[in-house]
């Protein structure tokens, strides 16, 4: 739309915003239909072998006891006002110190920062969110409900709900978009920011249209555009593939990482398995290309960018590029033998290279 007082855009350039709009989306719809092709025949491919199995799954009915672990910190809940959303977290720490607001990626919830909650206690009031449908937090049921709009008032929303007006702001994967965003929408809530194996969206939009390999690692973005098909993708096998996730030489913790247990796993298995338990979290993918290319790009706060070398769905080279767009003083630390599940991989390193960003000056510039 143009501004007030210019003028309108030739014909031409019109013609031309179409047209790479009619290919974008010409895209997205081509590779949602490749990769349902692809997760279709892998499912013909398991029928044929173990047909009893595939289409047997456990819904877990009590929880591991892991996840009522006190060292972890309390259950809570919070409702807000605007969207009436219950919101479930777990929190550390005394009330009343400076917050950490820790936001988990896919597929994960608050217990992917349990490392966190017990290391940042001592100095913080840690708060580890289920995000917009995830575990405990309210699912509403259509896609709409999960744009990158909703998802950033929600922390705006919790932040003031929990009594703040700031916070150290913690991110890993989508909980890593939507910090990155919180900080460009908000930045006067966002006291430092924190994000783990993610890159500024900007960053993620322009590489991935230019690298093929990167639309590759991404495929999963198009594939959830359908309806119903990952959900039950999720569940063959009895949950083979999120077990996978973490677990196999591709995409699981790295061969020197601090592995899942087998009751970290069954925590995973109990949150996922419920009835509709996917759904929340595969919708906040739903809507995203129809959110981005940003307008805003700028993030001004110090901010720690931590990667693992050995990510299987982030390229590291987005990792630097994403050094143009922070005013402020920026750290990046990759780590060559870790994998996308940074926090829990590699997290002794993590915290120590936290703690070591928290006790910086906030005053210093970007180097």
């Amino acid at each position: 739309m143009a501004r007030p007082g210019s003028a309108c855009p030739p014909p031409a350039r019109r013609v031309m915003v179409a047209a790479r709009a009619l290919l974008f989306w010409a895209l997205v719809y081509s590779y949602c239909g490749v990769c349902a092709c692809i997760a279709g025949l892998r499912l013909l491919w398991s029928i044929g072998r173990r047909p009893g199995e595939t289409f047997r799954w456990v819904v877990r009915e009590n929880p591991p006891a892991c996840l009522n672990d006190p060292s972890l910190g309390t259950h809570c809940y919070v409702r807000i006002k605007d969207s009436g959303l219950r919101f479930h977290y777990v929190a550390a720490g005394e009330r009343g110190k400076p917050l950490m607001l820790l936001l988990h990626g896919f597929p994960e919830f608050w217990y992917s920062w349990r490392h966190q909650l017990r290391e940042f206690k001592s100095e913080y009031r840690v708060v580890a969110l289920d995000l917009r449908g995830y575990g405990e937090t309210d699912a509403p049921s259509h896609k709409e409900n999960y744009k990158l709009d909703c998802l950033i008032t929600d922390i705006k929303d919790i932040l003031e709900s929990l009594g703040y007006n700031k916070c150290v702001l913690v991110g890993h994967d989508w909980g890593g978009m939507i910090a990155w965003l919180v900080a460009i929408c908000y930045p006067e809530m966002v006291t430092k920011l924190i994000v783990v194996n993610f890159p500024h969206p900007s960053v993620f939009t322009e590489y991935i249209l230019r690298h093929p390999s990167q639309l590759i690692k991404s495929g999963y973005y198009f594939f959830f555009q359908m309806p119903w098909f990952p959900e039950f993708m999720f569940t063959v096998n009895d949950f083979k593939v999120l077990k996978s996730l973490f677990t196999s030489q591709a995409t699981g913790i790295g061969r020197k990482g601090c592995r899942l247990t087998a009751e970290d796993i069954e925590a995973y298995l109990y949150i996922f398995s419920q009835p509709g338990a996917l759904t929340g979290p595969i919708n906040h993918y739903r809507s995203i290309f129809s959110c981005l290319p940003l307008q805003h790009h700028e993030v001004i706060m110090p901010t720690l960018l931590l990667w693992g070398e050995r990510d299987a769905f982030m390229e590291v080279e987005m990792a630097e590029i994403t050094r143009i767009y922070v005013k402020n003083h920026f750290r990046l630390t990759i780590l060559s033998e870790a994998s996308h599940w940074l926090q829990q991989d590699q997290p002794d390193i993590v915290n120590k290279l936290i703690w070591t960003f928290l006790k910086e000056e906030t005053t210093r510039k970007r180097e």
